[in-house]
């Protein structure tokens, strides 16, 4: 077979991630678990299921990620909070834990923490993990009072020596709300969030709440080992054809690390050319790639961070670098307008009183804008709103 081309890659790529169809209540893990879904902002996880399902309500989502629990959330790839099914935890969390002396994601700027307290990063992991059990009984509401409580907790087990300079202010932006070892509790956090040592629990008004894996699901985590090889499938089937470099972008790791995961399903790659280059899908998915079917959703409404969105190769969903920056921004990204997997514009939804204004931007001609109006009045019912105004 030759190269696969943008079409079908963006088409094979739209039914992994369920957005080629709308799908029922009966296919929520499998929807969310097809590689995870970031919650940041928070909400975003929600928004990103609506354009899979629909026919659930946002009370519907609670219910599955805080009564029935059949979901987690966790600090997952990137150092992001992110939900997923319990029965995936496994490849979420441990498969992440790196080995020997690959270095831990999103833990780098602890340095300045651990120079003021004169120990190294081994030392106060495990000094934190020695205490991380005793949210087993104990949720806490908001991040920064996590990062101090559990910095109290950390704070006898020092050497005398260490104590003072671990309750000096934070040399980390807000000296009045952190010490410094509240600061480095907050970077070790990622860390325990992929030991299973903590997770997301039930939001307090505005705030977030945490508390352990154990008390969230009422058992500990357990390592699989073909938990590496679960998170790469993942990754290949919904992002796929795709690279090692991507994979280590995607996950946010070193390089050596993401290079180690990808060899653990080695066998079950095959190698094609993508845009001349070479990349990778697994075997089981190539018949699907080479064999794009007929989609039953065209145009989609997606949200910020939906996982869609997340491709590390961002000319397969549009081609224009000049526009790529309009939809992957440094902070505050918009919404993507995306027909038949292409990004053909942005968008953002402003809350009015018990209203939504929704205002698009498009790129393409040929965009059928009352169906683009009707799909931003059922992403402002999801969210209990009416839609007062519509621009595009």
């Amino acid at each position: 077979m030759g190269e696969p081309g943008v079409e079908r890659i963006r088409n094979f790529r739209l039914h992994a991630h369920h957005l080629d169809a709308r799908y029922d209540e009966d296919n929520v893990l499998a929807v969310v678990g097809a590689c995870g879904m970031q919650n940041t902002p928070p909400g975003a996880w929600k928004a990103a299921l609506h354009n899979r399902v629909p026919a659930l309500g946002a009370e519907d989502l609670e219910r599955l990620l805080h009564e029935k629990r059949s979901l987690v959330q966790a600090w997952s790839f990137r150092g992001a909070p992110v939900v997923f099914p319990a029965a995936d935890s496994d490849a979420f969390l441990t498969a992440l834990v790196p080995q020997k002396d690959e270095p831990w994601a999103y833990t780098q700027g602890i340095g300045l923490a651990l120079d003021a307290l004169g120990m190294e990063f081994h030392e106060v992991l495990a000094l934190l993990e020695r205490v991380m059990p005793k949210l087993d009984d104990k949720v806490v509401v908001s991040k920064t009072a996590l990062d101090q409580t559990l910095a109290d907790w950390v704070e006898p087990l020092l050497p005398a020596g260490k104590r003072e300079p671990w309750r000096a202010p934070s040399m980390y932006g807000s000296p009045d709300k952190q010490t410094v070892g509240g600061a480095a509790v907050s970077f070790l956090l990622r860390p325990c969030a992929l030991k299973g040592l903590v997770v997301f629990g039930e939001r307090s008004g505005a705030s977030p709440a945490f508390t352990s894996f154990r008390a969230w699901l009422g058992r500990g985590l357990e390592p699989s080992k073909d938990a590496p090889k679960k998170l790469v499938r993942k990754f290949l089937h919904c992002y796929g054809p795709s690279t090692a470099d991507r994979f280590a972008s995607w996950l946010g790791c070193s390089g050596k690390q993401a290079r180690r995961l990808w060899k653990t399903v080695g066998d079950e790659m095959e190698p094609l050319t993508c845009d001349g280059k070479r990349a990778y899908v697994l075997a089981a998915d190539r018949e699907r790639l080479f064999a794009p079917e007929p989609l039953e959703r065209e145009l989609l409404l997606l949200s910020a961070h939906d996982p869609y969105l997340d491709q590390r190769d961002r000319v397969v969903l549009q081609a224009d670098k000049t526009l790529q920056r309009r939809i992957w921004r440094t902070v505050a990204n918009p919404g993507a307008v995306v027909r038949r997997g292409e990004i053909v514009g942005t968008w953002t939804g402003k809350k009015k009183g018990a209203g939504l204004e929704v205002e698009a931007s498009l790129w393409a001609g040929d965009v059928d804008v009352r169906e683009l109006r009707d799909l931003a009045k059922d992403y402002a019912a999801f969210r209990g709103l009416e839609l007062v105004g519509f621009k595009a």
